[in-house]
């Protein structure tokens, strides 16, 4: 739930581009490159509340962030000037998001579960994918009744409805050593594994391939990602759909991911995550092709449905591998700084959305550039090394 709503507010921001470029009086243009920085600043704040959960626990990092996100709301409304703008809706706002991400959630899951972790960091990114399915029609429909000030404003109160009693009463950061192994799998581990993955120093994991490729891979997903978040919607009414029609076409591939978890999750503790990330960015990058070409409702939902299929595993199934290769402790950071790379996807489609469609009267240079780079992705996901090659290799390395 919690993600939902963050990942919800952060990536399906599509139904408030219009509305705030119609009562603000910016360009397309102005307003994408404020989603841009925020977008940038989501990444940035990402590696920070790794850090902060390593060092304070998960309850704190959440608290902080529900109390930044209602400030940046309150700000938001009353912002009427680029500059104001920019920093409440575009930095503090996406500051205080990122303090509650999937970021911050992925160590609490990864100590709890390791046998079916997989399928655990899925049902994570669930919530994502909830957010695109339920947050981008219902914020619409909010909008068009009260205004997308009032909804930014009933956003923070539910925000804090939800956020205030999960880090109170849920979150708890004293999982069992051994997670959800049965004893029969602990005692069957070889013990210089457990040593060296305690061991390892987050420098020596910057350096090393396999994080930059999964990086790499993130980038894709980020500009894949927000890109449809932001700009799916509007692309769609300009190419002839109503307002209603594209948002539940958007909202339809986060409807689809949600139940494809449930297979997918189960999938990845089975077959090799490289090659199910590998399929899942080639699956995708497809999918940006054909909603470009969509001209009827049936086509666009049947679009959206496959996409949706393969929309919720590359987070869920990258930050598992980083937990598989570099251990559990240095999971939060390292997906902090890889998460990064998704962000500054993120920021590039963000003003490349709007900066092409007014510079060349066509969507095709951003969402055709977003097939491209997730078919990319695809390869570079097939070159990970096995599970835990990273670990084993180190002493040798050393």
């Amino acid at each position: 739930m919690l993600t939902l709503l963050t990942v919800g507010m952060r990536m399906g921001i599509g139904p408030f581009f219009l509305p705030m470029v119609e009562d603000l009086g910016f360009s397309r243009s102005l307003l994408s490159g404020i989603i841009a920085i925020g977008m940038l600043c989501y990444g940035l704040g990402m590696p920070i509340a790794g850090y902060l959960v390593s060092k304070h626990g998960t309850r704190p990092v959440l608290l902080l962030g529900n109390a930044v996100v209602v400030a940046a709301s309150i700000w938001t409304v009353y912002a009427r000037d680029p500059i104001s703008f920019l920093l409440a809706f575009g930095i503090l706002l996406s500051i205080g998001l990122a303090l509650a991400s999937p970021v911050t959630l992925t160590p609490v899951l990864a100590r709890w579960f390791i046998r079916r972790r997989g399928m655990a960091l899925f049902f994570l990114s669930t919530g994502s994918m909830a957010g695109i399915a339920v947050m981008t029609p219902l914020l619409n429909v909010a909008i068009e009744a009260a205004g997308w000030q009032a909804t930014m404003l009933g956003f923070a109160a539910v925000y804090t409805l939800f956020t205030v009693p999960m880090a109170l009463l849920v979150i708890r950061d004293d999982a069992p050593a051994h997670g959800d192994r049965t004893r029969e799998e602990v005692a069957a581990l070889p013990a210089g594994k457990r040593s060296l993955a305690e061991s390892l120093k987050l420098r020596e994991a910057l350096r090393t391939s396999p994080f930059w490729k999964i990086t790499l891979g993130l980038f894709a997903c980020g500009f894949s990602m927000n890109l449809l978040g932001t700009h799916g919607v509007p692309m769609l009414m300009d190419h002839g759909f109503d307002a209603t029609t594209s948002s539940l076409g958007i909202g339809l591939i986060g409807l689809v991911a949600i139940f494809s978890t449930l297979v997918l999750g189960r999938i990845s503790d089975i077959v090799p995550r490289k090659k199910l990330l590998a399929a899942i960015y080639f699956v995708r990058g497809l999918g940006f092709f054909a909603l470009l070409v969509v001209g009827a409702h049936w086509e666009l939902y049947t679009a959206a449905a496959i996409g949706g299929i393969v929309w919720a595993g590359s987070i869920a199934l990258s930050s598992a591998l980083l937990a598989d290769i570099y251990g559990v402790r240095l999971v939060g950071v390292l997906y902090g700084c890889a998460y990064l790379g998704h962000q500054v996807g993120a920021m590039i489609s963000s003003w490349l959305g709007g900066w092409a469609y007014e510079a060349f009267g066509t969507h095709w240079v951003a969402f055709g550039s977003a097939g491209v780079v997730l078919l990319m992705a695809a390869v570079i996901a097939l070159l990970l090394p096995p599970k835990e090659f990273t670990l084993m290799a180190r002493p040798a390395a050393a």
